[in-house]
């Protein structure tokens, strides 16, 4: 990776296949969007970055102490894709997926807001997930000079369901809580989860009332970035019936997550 110190940016290259807005809009993160100069943008934490790609370049608006700090993590610009993609393309429809999408990459979110945004994502639509969580950052968020930051479980723990009702949140309000009350508490325990083998995490996780095995699927990929999760939606689960009856190909094994994504965009927008 090359990296080029500018005025108030960085530019990069040599950054393997990555496709920002692929991996930024492709339904695992909430709080990105594209300003009409082109630039992606978001509150990360207590963190904002503007970012915009020009082919083989990429450009993120901050200092490199920054970018080495958290957001080359983040963006996970370290892990070899390619070789990931080769493993996947001895099967057929992995290799047409790869192929059409090959630089999604699985964004290192931090676990709480993963969770919080995912139980938001039930049955849901993604404009509408948006807008929840905008409300849901706006009202409980920490104000700064770019936006609002994403409510703290802690800070969210104090409250009662009815406390969310101008987010129009409907059920999830109370599931939102009781996740916000076990977090805080430590009844689920984050450290733990980041620790042990994924199936701790499944059991963990689904102590929360209103999260099943999907949200908990979502939020360990998303969140703790264990990327043999596997979260099955609407579409995985049609991807699942037409292409692999028998069950998912041994080339996808320990990174099934990295997998399902392909083919959830491959299946969603190519088709």
């Amino acid at each position: 990776m090359k990296i080029k110190k500018l005025h108030n940016s960085i530019e990069i290259e040599d950054f393997g296949s990555f496709d920002l807005g692929l991996s930024v809009d492709c339904g695992q993160s909430f709080r990105w969007a594209q300003k009409a100069d082109g630039r992606w943008c978001a509150v990360v934490g207590s963190r904002y970055l503007e970012a915009e790609q020009h082919g083989d370049k990429l450009i993120f608006y901050t200092d490199e102490s920054e970018f080495e700090g958290f957001w080359r993590d983040y963006f996970d610009l370290d892990t070899d894709y390619a070789a990931i993609c080769k493993k996947l393309s001895t099967d057929q429809h992995l290799k047409a997926a790869t192929a059409a999408c090959p630089g999604i990459h699985i964004l290192r979110q931090e676990p709480w807001e993963a969770l919080c945004s995912f139980i938001i994502s039930q049955n849901n639509n993604i404009p509408r997930i948006k807008g929840i969580i905008d409300r849901l950052c706006e009202a409980f968020g920490e104000k700064t000079d770019f936006g609002c930051t994403f409510p703290s479980a802690e800070r969210l723990a104090v409250l009662e369901p009815e406390d969310l009702a101008p987010l129009r949140a409907g059920f999830r309000a109370k599931y939102i809580i009781d996740a916000a009350r076990k977090v805080s508490n430590n009844e689920v325990d984050f450290e733990k989860i980041k620790k042990e083998p994924i199936e701790f995490g499944r059991e963990e996780l689904q102590k929360i009332k209103g999260v099943g095995a999907k949200v908990a699927e979502c939020t360990l990929l998303y969140g703790f970035y264990k990327v043999e999760a596997f979260p099955v939606d609407v579409w995985v689960r049609r991807i699942m019936e037409e292409m692999y009856p028998d069950g998912f190909p041994e080339c996808a094994d320990k990174v099934q997550g990295i997998a399902q994504q392909y083919l959830f965009h491959w299946r969603r927008t190519c088709f």
